[in-house]
């Protein structure tokens, strides 16, 4: 009877060494889980950061360029209002040489080439190139300012740009140029990381296409941006049936049209 109560006391103890074993080991891992957990937190924590300081670097050149538009618009009306004083000018010297002209016809009737009109000709001939001068300086002020009108338009043309695009930041939408492809996969943590980033036109909280054979096959969310590269969670429900994801699949902003 002594050894059937020794070998229960052995396989109970057996027994208790034995979960103790299992438990050590979950709870090791479970530690080193949630190290991995920090991890991954600080770095998405920093990709936010690196974020938010990018888009104050974007509104920062949006208002000067809004300030170089505003100096821009300045000159063109100083132009145009100095375009305007020559050919009022241009105009005033034409009429003075017509009126010249009829004076000298008058003269050589009256005269019938009896006279000397040296003098009337010399304050013509003076009138004449005082006039193709001016017309030189309007030519010249009016390519200045069709130089300007240009150089106005290309900025005003570079701020709506900039405007929309920090209203799709704003909105939560990458930008329409996005046009990049996985890089990595992390399918235990449910997450991709991608080959571009802000300078890609990947917006932070933005939803995203992963786009094959022209077919939207899964859609991620993005969780963290840097100058070139981003991470994503994989949208719940979003991965097609069969569908694997892959390094390479091409990602687009989840609002335009896939092709």
């Amino acid at each position: 009877m002594a050894n059937v109560f020794g070998i229960l006391t052995l396989i109970a103890l057996l027994s208790a060494a034995y979960v103790a074993m299992q438990n050590k080991d979950a709870y090791a891992s479970e530690i080193s889980e949630r190290k991995d957990q920090q991890r991954a937190l600080g770095i998405s924590q920093d990709r936010l950061k690196a974020a938010q300081d990018t888009l104050a670097s974007t509104e920062e050149n949006r208002k000067d360029v809004e300030e170089e538009t505003v100096g821009l618009r300045a000159d063109e009306t100083e132009q145009e209002a100095a375009n305007k004083a020559i050919s009022e000018e241009i105009a005033s010297k034409r009429a003075k040489v017509e009126s010249n002209e009829t004076k000298l016809a008058e003269l050589r009737e009256r005269t019938a080439g009896a006279g000397n009109l040296d003098e009337l000709s010399a304050n013509m001939s003076a009138a004449r190139a005082e006039l193709e001068e001016l017309e030189l300086l309007s030519t010249a002020a009016t390519a200045n300012l069709a130089n300007l009108t240009s150089e106005n338009n290309r900025t005003e043309q570079i701020i709506a740009n900039f405007r929309n695009e920090s209203e799709l930041i704003s909105r939560g939408e990458s930008l329409p140029k996005l046009d990049t492809r996985i890089s990595a996969i992390y399918p235990t943590w449910g997450f991709v990381t991608l080959a571009g980033g802000n300078n890609s036109g990947v917006v932070n909280n933005s939803t995203l296409n992963v786009v094959r054979g022209g077919d939207v096959v899964a859609k991620l969310l993005v969780t963290a941006v840097e100058s070139n590269t981003a991470s994503a969670s994989i949208v719940p429900d979003s991965l097609g049936e069969d569908v694997t994801l892959m390094v390479g699949d091409r990602v687009v902003p989840g609002s335009r049209a896939a092709n």
